[in-house]
């Protein structure tokens, strides 16, 4: 506790995802950004290649925590990503079941953060058959059917479903985020880090680099 009893305000950590160029790698870790997320899966617009996502990934080493999103990998997607990327996290955004993550986790060695889609209150049910397992967990908006992409869908879930709810140490909040909508999406949840990538963007998977900057900003306002 702070002189005069107060306790001291925690900085909200940031993850900025689906980082493609050197020039918007750049504004994020300008801007403070706690995490920087790279996307390996094709149909998404923000997909990048092993080459690139090993080139962004030295940008960014010992200035942000480096992490790699993966949809369903198997065991060769997953060496691959390693390889070359050397992430400080794996997230996991499929449907990958706990025993899968522990698997991930053991076999690489690094920390796994699962991301889970949310819409109502039954999905709040498969938090605690993942606490423990993974590192984090992300809750973000579950996709609409028929959506070609688990996340970076530019929506949110009702958050006052968090009300009451047991969440673990350190999860996420994501889904639908923006400069102007994150403070009071962090007074509603009393979340302690936040996920953005499509709200950060000019079109899907082109990144602007004054709103990273003006979402970190303001996360941390």
């Amino acid at each position: 506790m702070s002189p005069g009893g107060w306790l001291p305000i925690l900085s909200t950590r940031v993850k900025i995802c689906g980082l493609s160029t050197p020039e918007t790698m750049a504004v994020a870790l300008e801007a403070g950004a706690d995490w920087v997320g790279l996307v390996r899966f094709p149909r998404s617009p923000r997909h990048v290649d092993l080459g690139t996502a090993r080139a962004l990934s030295q940008q960014a080493r010992g200035r942000a925590e480096r992490v790699v999103l993966l949809v369903d990998p198997d065991d060769a997607e997953v060496a691959a990503a390693i390889e070359a990327i050397d992430p400080d996290l794996i997230q996991l955004h499929g449907a990958e079941a706990p025993a899968r993550v522990a698997a991930i986790r053991a076999a690489t060695g690094r920390p796994v953060m699962k991301a889970l889609g949310i819409a109502g209150p039954v999905d709040l049910r498969r938090i605690a058959a993942y606490s423990g397992i993974a590192d984090r967990l992300l809750l973000d908006a579950k996709p609409p059917p028929g959506a070609d992409l688990p996340g970076g869908n530019g929506r949110a879930f009702d958050w006052d479903l968090l009300a009451g709810a047991d969440l673990p140490a350190g999860w996420m909040l994501s889904g639908g985020l923006d400069a102007d909508g994150v403070g009071l999406a962090l007074a509603r949840t009393g979340a302690e880090a936040v996920d953005v990538s499509s709200g950060v963007e000019s079109a899907p998977g082109v990144k602007d680099p004054a709103r990273i900057a003006a979402f970190v900003a303001a996360a941390r306002g």
